[in-house]
C-alpha cells in the first residue's frame, strides 16, 4: 500500500506547516485556545473527507475474480484510501489494513461518520468451501467456542499492545442462504476489561467462490445495528463473482478444496494466519485529533522560538488549504513505512 505523503509520520512537521499557514494572526482580539483547536480540527476533517474519492455503479476488485456493483443510496472507497482510513484514521493495525479492497458506505455518511456504519471489503483465497455442515449447525454451541478461543487470541493481543475484545452474543445469528452461497451472522463485541452501554457491532457476510470468500463485514457499534439490519438485503445483493469463478464454477479437478467449511468461517478460523488482527474496530476521533492538536502544540512551538510570540496566541483560521494528498493518483518513489505497533498502543480507542 502507498502511503500518502501528508499523512506519513515521517513528514509529521508538515502537518503543522500547513496548519500554521492558515492561522491568520489577529492582535485586536484573542481567542480561546480550545475554540481554535476545535476549528482546527473540523478544517482537518473538512480537508480529509474533501480528498477521498468515491464510486459508484459497477466495481472491478483488485482481487478474487469479483465486483461489486454499487446502487443508488451507497458508495465505494477504492483500495489505497480504505486502507489509509482503517489504519490511520480508525486506528487498527497495519496488518489489517492491508487486506481491504476497499469500502461500503451509505451514501449520507462517510469516513468520519460516527453514527452510521462501514463495509469492509476482502477477499480470502482459501479454496472451495464446502457447505455440507450449514444445515447441522448448532450456533449455541458455535458461540460457546468461540469465547473458549477467545482466551488465546486476547492474551497475544494483550502481548501486542492491544485492548481485548470479547463477544457477548449474536447480534444477529448466523444464517446461511445455499441457494446464492452467502452466509451472515452478527457479533456483539465488548473492547476491553470494563462492560460498555453501546458495544462495538461486527455484521459480517461472506459470499462463497470456487476459489475462495469475498468478505464484507460492516463495523459500528450496536446502536447502529437497526440501520445496517434495514440495508442489509441491498448490500447482499452488490457483489458478485465474474464469469467462471462463481460457486457453482468449481471442478473438483482443478479446484482447491478449503480446509474449512461453514462454521471454520463464522468461527474465524479461516483468518487464523492473521490471529488478533482478525476483529476490525471504528476508532473515530482518536488519531487524527490527535495529530491535529500535536501539530498544534508545534505551531505553538515555533511561534515562540522563531516568531517571540507568547504560548497563547491570538489567532483564527481564515482558510482550509490542505492539499488533496489522500488520493489513489498520489505516487511515491519510496516504499511504505508502515508504524510499529507500539505508535498504537498508547492511543485509548473510541468505538
Amino acid at each position: 500500500m502507498r502511503e500518502p505523503k501528508f499523512f506519513n509520520m515521517r513528514n509529521f512537521l508538515y502537518l503543522a506547516v500547513i496548519l500554521f499557514t492558515t492561522l491568520q494572526l489577529k492582535a485586536q482580539k484573542k481567542v480561546d485556545s480550545s475554540v481554535v483547536e476545535e476549528e482546527a480540527i473540523n478544517a482537518y476533517a473538512d480537508s480529509l473527507r474533501g480528498a477521498m474519492k468515491y464510486k459508484t455503479g459497477l466495481v472491478t476488485l483488485s482481487a478474487g475474480d469479483a465486483q461489486l456493483n454499487v446502487p443508488a443510496g451507497f458508495k465505494f472507497l477504492g483500495k489505497e484510501q480504505s486502507q489509509f482510513i482503517i489504519e490511520k484514521i480508525y486506528g487498527n493495525p497495519p496488518q489489517i489494513a492491508a487486506e481491504a479492497l476497499g469500502m461500503i458506505f451509505p451514501e449520507k455518511s462517510d469516513i468520519l461518520t460516527e453514527n452510521s456504519y462501514v463495509f469492509i471489503v476482502k477477499y480470502e483465497d482459501v479454496g472451495f468451501i464446502k457447505d455440507d455442515d450449514a444445515e447441522h449447525m448448532n450456533y449455541d454451541d458455535l458461540k460457546k467456542q468461540i469465547i473458549e478461543d477467545e482466551v488465546k487470541t486476547n492474551e497475544e493481543r494483550k502481548k501486542n499492545g492491544y485492548r481485548t475484545i470479547h463477544l457477548i452474543d449474536w447480534a444477529q445469528k448466523p444464517f446461511y442462504d445455499k441457494e446464492h452461497k452467502v452466509l451472515h451472522w452478527a457479533k456483539e463485541l465488548q473492547v476491553g476489561e470494563q462492560p460498555s452501554d453501546n458495544n462495538t457491532l461486527n455484521y459480517e457476510v461472506r459470499i462463497l467462490g470456487k476459489k475462495g470468500i469475498l468478505s464484507l463485514d460492516a463495523v459500528c457499534s450496536m446502536s447502529e445495528l437497526p440501520l445496517v439490519k434495514a440495508d442489509i438485503d441491498k448490500v447482499l445483493k452488490m457483489a458478485t463473482f465474474t464469469e467462471g469463478n462463481a460457486y457453482a464454477d468449481f471442478d473438483p479437478k482443478v479446484d482447491k478444496v478449503a480446509a474449512w467449511t461453514i462454521g471454520g468461517l463464522i468461527a474465524g478460523k479461516v483468518l487464523a494466519k492473521v490471529g488478533f488482527f482478525a476483529v476490525i474496530l471504528k476508532y473515530l476521533a482518536v488519531i487524527w485529533k490527535f495529530l491535529v492538536v500535536a501539530a498544534m502544540a508545534v505551531i505553538g512551538f515555533i511561534r515562540k522560538k522563531i516568531l517571540g510570540k507568547k504560548d497563547e496566541p491570538s489567532y483564527q483560521i481564515t482558510t482550509t488549504e490542505v492539499p488533496d494528498t489522500v488520493s489513489e493518483e498520489i505516487a511515491q518513489d519510496t516504499p511504505p513505512q508502515h508504524p510499529s505497533s507500539e505508535e498504537h498502543k498508547d492511543t485509548p480507542p473510541m468505538v
